[in-house]
């Protein structure tokens, strides 16, 4: 009794509406984790659109670094939330593949100065951005 009290009590008015007649504390628990959690199949087709979402990702013109870091991070999150194990070496790639024309020879020197496959997300991103400031200060003086 005391622990379905503690899950009435945690449990928001418009949910526990719908496990008030769970018997249990094992029915309730239960009902609350297919509730939020989804079923397998929701699961599979969700992940297959933020898959596509992330296959698809690709820095706008005129977007910053941080905002594409920003997206790009968005959708692996989401897709590790959902269970896919996703590697940072894997959205590093895809974010030197995907950036605009602007960045080529930063990637190129990245490529040959660095192993991709020990970079990290937040390496890459200061990298980026220190070049991204120069590209503005350019820009500015011209």
């Amino acid at each position: 009794m005391k622990v379905k009290n503690y899950l009435f009590q945690a449990i928001d008015w418009i949910v526990l509406d719908t496990i008030l007649k769970k018997d249990t504390t094992k029915d309730i628990w239960d009902a609350m984790k297919k509730k939020f959690e989804g079923n397998a199949r929701f699961k599979r087709s969700h992940l297959q659109a933020l898959y596509k979402e992330f296959e698809t990702l690709e820095m706008r013109s005129g977007e910053g670094v941080t905002e594409y870091f920003s997206r790009v991070m968005t959708v692996a999150n989401k897709m590790r939330i959902y269970g896919e194990d996703m590697q940072d070496v894997k959205v590093v790639e895809k974010i030197v593949f995907s950036l605009i024309e602007k960045f080529n020879y930063v990637v190129c020197s990245i490529e040959e100065s660095k192993d991709i496959d020990v970079l990290t997300v937040d390496e890459l991103q200061s990298s980026l951005i220190v070049h991204e400031h120069k590209f503005q200060r350019c820009n500015g003086e011209e």
